[in-house]
């Protein structure tokens, strides 16, 4: 048991992603990045528990993102508790990093980013 988190593409607005995403990142217990995508999730007027809510990143998310990578700012995020686990800012920084990358390539071809979580 534990933190399980998942960024993924859909096609587009108006298609089933359910049935066609596609998965291009996975981290497990990072709980510092998951803090930031529940403050994102808040911040798009979530409400409630934080665990197996979908947040859509856009391209201004994924700028920020980044930039909260490079200045150590997602570290002031995190979210504590036994399903967690430690921060792994540095264990998964080149991973974060790699993720943008491909985000914004997803992105540009027109398809949508979505982040989820299970803990």
């Amino acid at each position: 048991m534990g933190l399980d988190m998942y960024a993924y593409t859909a096609t587009k607005p108006d298609s089933d992603y359910e049935t066609e995403r596609r998965e291009i990142a996975y981290w497990r217990k990072h709980p510092n990045l998951h803090g930031w995508m529940q403050q994102l999730w808040e911040s798009k007027c979530g409400t409630g528990e934080f665990n197996g809510d979908e947040v859509e990143l856009t391209w201004a998310d994924i700028d920020r993102l980044e930039q909260d990578i490079q200045s150590g700012a997602v570290a002031q995020l995190g979210t504590r508790g036994f399903f967690f686990g430690d921060p792994a800012d540095d264990y998964y920084r080149e991973q974060d990093l790699d993720f943008v990358k491909k985000a914004r390539a997803e992105l540009f071809l027109g398809l949508r980013v979505f982040y989820n979580s299970s803990w």
